[in-house]
């Protein structure tokens, strides 16, 4: 990186940092508590833990603004300096944490929200015996299709269905489940889970990846992320639907699944290199077995 390139980046991690501190300032002044809910509404709302472990199933587990957020996006999945960067860049990282605990070779894989597919065709590649792609965005699914053809990849396949009616159909039918990067998304995330439970082997592997619900993911994922470094379009997230890692490992249990390991995911602005690690502040993965 030359000097101006340097001197750009460090001007614009100071506007991050302004940006946060004068955030935190006005939240932290303002006397009324709606005052602060209007400024940063995220920070101060944290989701009702017992309607966490409720076990109601929702007659649709999709949130219809998200499907059409990703849908108007659609053709963009595989523009790897485009909106979905950040995926293209963590998905070395996904694929070998996967392969590192669920051996991918010869072995049947089903990747729950797999959008374009970028994931799914990696873990085709890397020598799965078949490879099945979900999601409820169709504009999504036909990128994936197209893009996979084009690959000449032959053991991947999509289809637009819930998790919960694939669970219904095609019980302990897979070695590996994947969900990574969909939780935050959904309304009922331990319904997800619930249904990837029951979609796995008994001696299979299931696979997690959300964001963490915390200050310092207001600050990383939504500030920094959307607003500052420019990384995802805006409105990429909604810190309310945040997962905690002990939130995380709770709808696991109940739902039969034992976390076996969990990795942070870091990303460095001044390399533009993202790297596993042991904090999971922002970004995290997590490993299950079957009880």
């Amino acid at each position: 990186m030359n000097g101006g390139g340097i001197s750009r980046l460090l001007t614009r991690l100071c506007q991050f940092k302004n940006a946060c501190l004068k955030t935190f300032r006005q939240a932290s002044t303002s006397l009324h508590p709606r005052a602060i809910w209007v400024k940063i509404p995220p920070i101060f709302h944290y989701p009702n833990e017992q309607n966490m472990d409720q076990h109601t199933e929702p007659e649709r587990n999709v949130d219809d603004a998200e499907i059409d957020k990703f849908s108007r996006l659609a053709h963009k999945w595989w523009d790897t300096a485009g909106e979905f960067k950040p995926l293209h860049d963590i998905n070395p990282l996904r694929l070998g944490y996967i392969d590192r605990h669920g051996q991918l070779a010869g072995k049947t894989v089903l990747d729950v929200g797999c959008g374009g597919g970028i994931l799914s065709e990696s873990m085709a590649k890397l020598g799965a015996e078949a490879v099945t792609g979900i999601d409820m965005a169709e504009k999504s699914l036909k990128i994936a299709e197209l893009h996979a053809l084009e690959s000449g990849v032959g053991n991947l396949k999509y289809r637009c269905i819930s998790v919960e009616d694939l669970a219904a159909e095609a019980p302990h039918g897979y070695d590996i489940v994947t969900c990574m990067e969909m939780m935050e998304h959904v309304p009922d995330p331990d319904s997800i889970i619930r249904a990837c439970a029951k979609l796995v082997k008994p001696d299979g592997m299931v696979f997690f990846s959300t964001i963490n619900r915390n200050p310092k993911s207001y600050v990383h994922a939504i500030l920094g992320a959307e607003y500052i470094l420019n990384l995802v379009p805006k409105g990429t997230h909604d810190w309310k639907k945040f997962i905690t890692p002990a939130e995380l490992a709770r709808m696991c249990r109940q739902a039969g699944l034992d976390v076996v390991d969990t990795k942070g995911m870091g990303y460095n602005p001044l390399t533009k290199v993202y790297s596993l690690n042991d904090n999971t502040d922002v970004n995290y993965m997590i490993a299950c077995k079957p009880v």
